[in-house]
């Protein structure tokens, strides 16, 4: 099935309004309409029952203003993307809707060299921060290499779900990549939906055909952040003291009295000035105003917006090691553990969960066997060494309970079923008791005599 006929089998018998390649490409590019042209440029813009979505302008702002000027985004999002990184990429098996064994097959070949150089960590990374700073990540397949779509330069193409002859809402059609964007003039090229992995892990309420970047939330606390870092620099800047007023100057006009000021600046003002002795004339006097970085409490003002970002980021500030984080008992080896766990559990996992998710339309599942999805193998993740350990000592008791049952003269595959699914109703029982329920004849007492069998032959001989 082509392009055209896999975005018209979505459709699902509303209006065509594509039939051949060339109207494709031109109604991607733009719409015909009572002999005027409507380009689908900007957001939201609709014509004929079609509409192209752009994800936003956020990538280049958030990457340069934010990720590139903002210590503490940058530190979350290097933790987040170098322990997301650490995975490898694999099949699994499911066994009755359970997940069963990992293997490998030569599929995997793309994702471990996904371009010439590159690796699955490469990618991985990339996918992350493309999600963190625009919300969306995309990659299509050309030339046997994974090819990044930067977020920003791509439009997805939706179209309208009719039912009945209403509609209810928008259904996806396909995605336009523009090389420089919508507006640089370039060719568009157009994408069927499984051609292109769109990797969004938050999605945007208000259109869940896209996703939204953490940032958005917090994108005040980033901005007070600076702020706060642009106080301290003025603060030093200015001598590291607070702001002084200086009344009471001796001067006959306006322009003496620029001059004196003039001369005050130059000499009092700035690093190198810091510590010096103002001297006054009579009559002048320096008043300090304001308070120092000590009065206003600095570092638990910015600490707490710091922690407002590494929540947003689903990262415990001991983690990313802020201020916060690393105060009071948070170091304790419990408390440690317990912040990584939470950032394993409620941030890592989900997030590979949705990647391999996302990835699966263009990698090719083998057909051996049914019941087979793209997965993710963290067990030599460094950062999850701990969890193996509890994976262990988990699997350690399982054995136990195996053993147990196994006595008890259940089934052994029952067993095995059990205990994987948690449900004791799948206990099978060999119908054989075991030796402690079994009636066992007392032993005779001491100078007692056996009973006598009954001896038919001797009955005939007598």
């Amino acid at each position: 099935m082509g392009l055209l006929e896999r975005i018209d089998a979505r459709r699902r018998g509303s209006k065509r309004f594509i039939t051949t390649v060339d109207d494709y490409a031109a109604a991607i590019a733009a719409f015909q309409y009572n002999g005027n042209t409507y380009p689908l440029t900007g957001i939201q813009q609709t014509l004929t029952g079609l509409k192209a979505e752009r994800i936003g302008n956020s990538l280049e702002a958030y990457a340069q203003q934010v990720y590139g000027s903002n210590g503490v985004v940058f530190a979350c999002m290097a933790v987040r993307s170098l322990v997301f990184s650490a995975v490898r990429l694999t099949w699994q098996q499911l066994n009755s809707g359970r997940p069963s064994n990992l293997f490998g097959t030569s599929a995997l070949e793309l994702l471990e060299r996904p371009w010439p150089g590159g690796t699955t960590q490469d990618l991985l990374v990339q996918m992350l921060m493309d999600a963190d700073l625009a919300g969306n990540s995309f990659w299509t397949v050309i030339d046997g290499d994974l090819v990044r779509l930067r977020p920003d330069w791509v439009e997805i193409i939706l179209g309208e779900r009719m039912v009945s002859g209403g509609q209810v809402g928008w259904q996806r059609l396909g995605y336009r990549y523009t090389e420089g964007g919508p507006y640089s003039g370039a060719e568009p090229v157009g994408f069927a939906p499984t051609d292109v992995a769109h990797f969004a892990p938050y999605p945007d309420p208000l259109a869940t055909y896209k996703g939204m970047s953490w940032l958005t939330p917090v994108i005040r606390e980033v901005q007070n952040d600076g702020l706060m870092n642009l106080h301290k620099r003025r603060f030093f800047e200015n001598g590291a003291t607070p702001n002084m007023v200086v009344k009471g100057i001796t001067a006959a006009n306006r322009q003496e009295f620029d001059k004196i000021v003039e001369m005050l600046e130059a000499n009092h003002s700035g690093v190198e000035n810091a510590y010096k002795t103002l001297y006054l004339t009579a009559g002048a006097d320096a008043t300090v105003v304001g308070s120092d970085l000590n009065q206003l409490d600095f570092k638990k003002v910015q600490g707490a917006g710091e922690t407002r970002i590494a929540a947003a980021a689903g990262v415990p500030p001991v983690i990313v090691g802020l201020s916060e984080g690393l105060s009071g008992s948070s170091l304790n080896a419990g408390n440690y553990g317990q912040a990584r766990r939470r950032f394993a559990d409620g941030t890592l996992h989900p997030l590979w969960q949705n990647a391999v998710g996302s990835l699966e339309p263009i990698i090719a599942p083998p057909s051996s066997a049914p019941g087979i999805r793209l997965w993710y193998d963290a067990r030599d993740v460094p950062f999850l060494r701990e969890d193996r350990d509890a994976a262990a000592q988990i699997q350690q008791a399982q054995a136990g309970t195996m053993r147990t049952l196994i006595d008890g003269a259940f089934e052994p595959e029952s067993v095995v079923a059990a205990v994987d699914a948690e449900d004791w109703s799948l206990l099978k029982h060999t119908g054989i008791p075991t030796v402690q329920v079994q009636n066992i004849a007392p032993p005779p007492e001491p100078g007692s005599q056996p009973a006598a069998d009954n001896d038919t032959e001797g009955d005939d001989d007598a």
